[in-house]
This record gives C-alpha cells, sequence and structure tokens, in this order.
C-alpha cells in the first residue's frame, strides 16, 4: 500500500506535468522546491509554473525537464524532506499517452501451443506485472513475474501445457496490488472470477452456409433472451432456459403446434438478435433460478454467460453450447445478431479495465469524476486507442470464433463514430453483409457532439441501422408516456409523421429534412425488450375499450412495422400480444413476467397467421422493402385521402404484380374511399394476410373496416 512517508499527493497529468497537492495543515501548504527522483536516488529540480489555493491544499502545477520513464517508480520531495510518490494521473487521457503506448498487436490474453503458454497483458502504467497461476487439481498458485516490452505490453512464456489452469495478473499501479482477470480472458470459472486457459481450437466448427442475404431491408428481426425464450413450462423444450434449448428443434407445445426456433422459422424471421449473452452481473450462475436479469451488465466481453450453460463449473461448457445452438439457428438458414454492450461496464472499480489500467478507459468529466451518460456510473472512453482496439478485437472474436452475423449496440450514443465505422469495416473484412444497428440516443457524456455515435449523425454513419425512436412513438405513441396515444391509437396529430415513417424517415417530401438518409439505416419498432409491451401500453391507454379493438390496434401497428420501408424488428411474442403484466422495465423481474408465454401463441394463433402472412407479403413484394430513398421518392405516390386515413401507392418491381396499395384506417368506424379503377386481388384486409389470396376488389371504391391495413395488389 501507500508508503508511510506521504505528506502531500503528487500526480503526473501530462506527458511533461506534475500537478502537487501540499494540504495547508502541513507546513501552511507551501514549498518553494520540488524535486523528482528514482531508484537512482538522484534528485533533479522540477520547475513551478503556478500555484492556487483549492479548498483545504494548496496546487502546485510544475514542469518536468525530461520525460518519465513509465513503468519505474518515482518520488517527489519538497524543501522540508517530505516524501511522496509519483502516481500516475490525468496523463493516462491524453492524446501523447496515447500515441506512446498504442500496441497493434494481435496477442493480448493467452495463446496456448505446442506445450508453451504464452500471456501478455497491455498495462502501461504499472511498475510491476505478475501472473498468479492455479492448478486445477489443487489448492496451490504460483506467481511468475512478467518482463515489460514494449507499448507498455507485459509478458512471459511458461514452458508446459497449461489447459484448463486458472490465472489472474497481479498488477502493481501507483503503489497499489491489484488482482484482474484477463480482460481479453475467453474462458472463465463459474460466476467469472478466475481466467481459464482453454484450448478453443478443441471447440470450433465449420460455419454452415446460409441463404444470400443482400441488403439490409432484407432483414426481419426477432429480439429474444436465451432464458425467455424457452423457460415457460409450455415451451415444449427440454433444456429450457438454457443454451442448448434455444437450438433445439422440432418442438412443440400443448397445441402440438411448433414452438422455439422451429416455430421462429415458420414464422419467416431472417435475424434472431439475443440479448447480451457474454458474461454479465446479476444472476448466479450456480443457483441461477433464483434471479433473474436482462444481461446488461457486463464483465467479461469475450466470454459466454454461465447461467445459460448446463454447467456453469465446466470451462468448456457454455462455449460448447453457445456454438452448438448458432450452429443449429443457421441450420435453419436464420442469422445471429448478439446484443452487445461496450458503453459501460456493471461496476468499474472491479472491472479489470480499472485494475490493470486505472482511468484509462472510461471517460472522466471536467472535474475529473467518471462521466455517467449511461445511467449506469461509468462510460467507457471509446475514442481511446487501446479501448476502441479492444472493442474492434471483440467484434472479431465473435464473429470469427462463434460465426456471429451482425450486432445490436447498446447505447450505441456512447460511443464514437470513429469506432463505429471501423466496426464497419471490421465486419465488411469478415463477413459481407453482417447486419450493424444500434441505439444512437444522444447521451450526457463528455465527447463532443459531432463525434457522437447518434441519430443526429447518421450521415457519419452510413451503413448502420439506427433504432427510430420517430417511428415508435409516431405509430404507437410516446414510449415514456404510457398514456401518449399514436397515430394507430387514433390521434390524429401524427397524421403527417406518420406518412414520413411509414416511407423511411427519409424526407419523403424535401430530401434533406429526414430523420435519416437510407431505409437501411431505419430500424422501425414499436416494442423491444425496454418498456412497456405494446399490448400493455394499449390496456393503459384504451382500458375501457372492447378487447377485440385492443387486438386491432396492435395488429394495425405490428403490421405497420412490416410493412413500411426500413428493418423491420418485432420483440418476441408481440405476434401473439406478449404482455409483462403492466411492468415496464423487466430487467431483473421474476421469469412469470418476461418469459415467452407459449401458451399465448395457442390462443392467439390467429394473429401469428396473420402476421406470418404479412412477412410473406415483405419478402414477396419488393415495394415493401426499397433499397434507397431515390427509390422510395420515385417509386411512391401519396393518395389524396382525408386524414387520417393514409392511401400509398407503391409501383412494385416484382413478377407478380405492377402497383400496390397500402390503405390505412385508424378510425373505430368503416370508411368508404376512392382508389384507382382496376380490378384489384386483396392481399390482406384486417381478417387475413396471404399472399396468394383469391379474394378480388372492382372498380374505383372500397370500404375500409375499423382499426385495419388493406393491401391491394395489381398485375
Amino acid at each position: 500500500m501507500y508508503s508511510n512517508e506521504r505528506c502531500f499527493l503528487a500526480y503526473l497529468d501530462e506527458i511533461d506535468i506534475i500537478t502537487i497537492l501540499l494540504p495547508l495543515s502541513y507546513h501552511q501548504g507551501l514549498s518553494s522546491t520540488f524535486s523528482i527522483t528514482d531508484e537512482s536516488h538522484k534528485r533533479r529540480p522540477i520547475q513551478i509554473i503556478k500555484k492556487q489555493q483549492i479548498e483545504d491544499n494548496n496546487k502546485y502545477i510544475c514542469r518536468l525537464s525530461e520525460e518519465i520513464s513509465f513503468g519505474h517508480p518515482y518520488w517527489i520531495l519538497d524543501e522540508h524532506g517530505g516524501k511522496t510518490e509519483l502516481q500516475i494521473g490525468a496523463v493516462i487521457r491524453t492524446n501523447s499517452f496515447d500515441e506512446r503506448f498504442f500496441y497493434d498487436g494481435n496477442d493480448l490474453g493467452v495463446r496456448s501451443e505446442d506445450d508453451q503458454t504464452q500471456f501478455k497483458i497491455w498495462a502501461p502504467t504499472a511498475t510491476q506485472v505478475k501472473l498468479k497461476l492455479r492448478n486445477p487439481t489443487s489448492t496451490f498458485s504460483e506467481i511468475i513475474k512478467m518482463r515489460r516490452e514494449e507499448k507498455g505490453v507485459w509478458s512471459t512464456v511458461v514452458h508446459s501445457d497449461l489447459e484448463l489452469y486458472q490465472y489472474t495478473f497481479l498488477v502493481l499501479v501507483n503503489q497499489e496490488w491489484r488482482e484482474s482477470v484477463d480482460p481479453y480472458t475467453r474462458a472463465v470459472t463459474a460466476n467469472g472470477e478466475l481466467g481459464v486457459i482453454v484450448k478453443l481450437e478443441k471447440t470450433r466448427r465449420e460455419k454452415l452456409p446460409l441463404p444470400p442475404f443482400e441488403h439490409p431491408v432484407d432483414a426481419i428481426i426477432y429480439e429474444t433472451h436465451i432464458r425467455d425464450f424457452t423457460i415457460h413450462p409450455s415451451s415444449g423444450v427440454k433444456h429450457k432456459g438454457l443454451y442448448l434449448g434455444a437450438g433445439e428443434l422440432n418442438t412443440k407445445g400443448k397445441d402440438g403446434e411448433p414452438t422455439g426456433l422451429s416455430y421462429v422459422k415458420d414464422l419467416g424471421i431472417t435475424h434472431i438478435e439475443f440479448l447480451p449473452f457474454n458474461d454479465f452481473a446479476g444472476v448466479d450462475e450456480l443457483d441461477p433460478a433464483k434471479e433473474y436479469n436482462w444481461g446488461y451488465n457486463p464483465i467479461h466481453f469475450n466470454v459466454p454467460e454461465g447461467s445459460y450453460s448446463t454447467n456453469p463449473s465446466d470451462p468448456y461448457a457454455r462455449i460448447i453450447e453457445l456454438k452448438q445452438v448458432i450452429d443449429s439457428i443457421h441450420s435453419q438458414g436464420i442469422r445471429v445478431i448478439m446484443d452487445v454492450v461496450y458503453n459501460h461496464v456493471y461496476f468499474r472499480e472491479t472491472s479489470s479495465f480499472e485494475k490493470v489500467v486505472p482511468g484509462y478507459y472510461f471517460r472522466h468529466n471536467e472535474l475529473g469524476f467518471p462521466s455517467n451518460g449511461t445511467g449506469v456510473g461509468n462510460d467507457i472512453a471509446s475514442e481511446r486507442k487501446m479501448v476502441k482496439k479492444f472493442i474492434l478485437d471483440s467484434i472479431r472474436f465473435w464473429m470469427e470464433e462463434y460465426h456471429v452475423d451482425g450486432f445490436r449496440f447498446d447505447l450505441m450514443g456512447i460511443l464514437d463514430i470513429d469506432t463505429m465505422m471501423e466496426v464497419r469495416k471490421t465486419c465488411d473484412s469478415i463477413q459481407k453483409g453482417t447486419l450493424i444497428i444500434g441505439e444512437g440516443w444522444n447521451l450526457n457524456t463528455p465527447l463532443p457532439i459531432e463525434k457522437k455515435a447518434i441519430l443526429r449523425n447518421q450521415s457519419k454513419l452510413p451503413d448502420i441501422g439506427q433504432f427510430n425512436d420517430k417511428f415508435r412513438d409516431t405509430i404507437k405513441g410516446n414510449t415514456f408516456n404510457l398514456y401518449d396515444k399514436g397515430y394507430v391509437l387514433g390521434n390524429e396529430h401524427y397524421h403527417e409523421r406518420a406518412i414520413e415513417t411509414i416511407a423511411g424517415s427519409i424526407g419523403f417530401d424535401e430530401k434533406d429534412s429526414g430523420l435519416l438518409n437510407e431505409p437501411s439505416q431505419s430500424v422501425n419498432y414499436v416494442e423491444c425488450h425496454d418498456n412497456h409491451t405494446m399490448w400493455d401500453k394499449l390496456g393503459s391507454c384504451l382500458p375501457d375499450l372492447d378487447h377485440l379493438f385492443h387486438i386491432k390496434y396492435h395488429r394495425l401497428a405490428t403490421g405497420l412495422v412490416l410493412l413500411s420501408q426500413g428493418i423491420p424488428f418485432l420483440h418476441s411474442g408481440q405476434e401473439f400480444f406478449r404482455t409483462k403484466r403492466g411492468d415496464g422495465n423487466s430487467y431483473k423481474s421474476p421469469d412469470h413476467i418476461n418469459h415467452l408465454d407459449w401458451d399465448l401463441k395457442h390462443l392467439y394463433i390467429d394473429n401469428v397467421y396473420y402476421v406470418k402472412g404479412l412477412i410473406q407479403i415483405r419478402k414477396a413484394l419488393p415495394c415493401f422493402r426499397m433499397k434507397s430513398a431515390d427509390d422510395i421518392r420515385a417509386n411512391t405516390d401519396i393518395l389524396p385521402l382525408p386524414a387520417p386515413l393514409i392511401g400509398l401507392s407503391l409501383k412494385n418491381q416484382g413478377k407478380d404484380f405492377s402497383e400496390v396499395l397500402l390503405l390505412i384506417n385508424p378510425q373505430r368506424t368503416k370508411q368508404t374511399i376512392e382508389i384507382p379503377d382496376g380490378s384489384w386481388t386483396v392481399i390482406a384486409n384486417d381478417k387475413k394476410a396471404e399472399i396468394y389470396s383469391k379474394q378480388r376488389v372492382q372498380g374505383n371504391e372500397i370500404v375500409l373496416e375499423p382499426v385495419c391495413l388493406t393491401i391491394l395488389a395489381k398485375k
């Protein structure tokens, strides 16, 4: 711990600037000279360039005449003979530090081969680093000194096979020893307490071929949670709530109809998005039934969560089982999107990042305190070179090792644009067509607004999808006001905004007025794991309305998600009116709140078929997934219908139909409208959605049923 000699504090805040704090209780906080010394005991004077009183201290800003050598201890002495160690301060957040210590090697962490194991850790501010090895069959530990190399990397090689050995690093920074799990670890003991050395080549599988995926707007995303997906008693799944359960095929519910993965395949989904499945806090892996968590408490970014494994104490089990579920999903022609949380850690002080290089990985405000744009106590400083490198290394790892097909960035607005564009480039170099979407909310983090990966800067993020909160709040009503009613719920004030969002939020009438530049940037949704489900919102907004009207409103909102320009995003169970019993923040609520209730699927099977039909229509008709803003403007006409009715005429490039009408009536009464004259096929109305419909409408008039959408098509 700290030396007993210390009378005051000294920090290296820039490469050549030292800040010294002398308490007023110590020689009135006065010293006319300071000097610096190291292990050679040679004293060198440092220049005082500024002095000011701050609370109970005098603060001295001093300049070094020569640069210090990181990795070695230094002490500052005053004129009274007082002495204190020089601590690493804000220098770690300077560009000069970043430039000096950026390491571009791809070998951080553990590399095991041919009876030799190499360990490397980036710890440029450490004065000593040791490896602590534990044999899993005994209680003894071995401590091995590591050698400092270039760019602040410490390494050692052990000439033996260490498979399943447990390990941590002991890091000495600012005269304090800290024990840390390797930030780059790829396997851990139960609850992530220790890193484990594994041979991932033993677990490797060839990636199965997938159907072509040409453009982001061809995706239909289905968001779920490993545990929610199968934990319900009626899921028909053997390994309920586990990785293996999420990959089981041919499972059936009480009605004998498909559940789980086979059901999702039958529905027509192209991408399953799982809430975080990297190692997280909030669930005891050795007793997972006692607790629940969504998974937004990241601990180890490159390790699968253990509570979804059949044996959390076996470091290989979670790795193999996660690979099996991804393999199983791929076998059904469906891609996997991983929800990633690179914007914060669960608890900053105990994170590997903070233990290994204190203060570097997190943003600090103008007062020097950790910033809190995420609302959970810390913001990852993605703009720093080694933080960006960690994120890119991690993305590459999940793609190459686990065959993940896409990423959903939680609180993407915390991250910087350059990092997100490097993510895009990394993904493209591995697999073209990798889907990247994120929450571009503008959060209060100390990053210049022009550098934030937010909706406002979408023009600088051309190939990254943004969760479209304008679509969400226009169609259903404000998400943060449970009682606000959107366009679908009969609010005529949202009429013009509804047309714009259905047309892709690209500035349909005025090119430069759009929220987004291209439809591939618009992730359209009315519900997700966050906040109230659409069904629960309807119950609060319209408590006295007939149950059948709740169904109609819900069906219309979900229909618009699937038929609007952009990328449709469905919350699992949305198609059978998922409820969380009014819980608007179920991140740690019990299973009976969060589970996917497969009995509801049976109860509302007609709505499931309707949604399935809309998915087939979207896939069959290119006019519902136009690939550019120019295409949308060139091929869409607005019919002159009285508000709040909406009618869009879409030119279709497909072989079956040349023109398609999308007609929307959010009112509770029937409406008779004029349409272009002709013979029209009714492929969707308030009862059915089927691309091969035989129902026809002749002439130039149609009656729209209350609260429904109608799709007409003609050759």
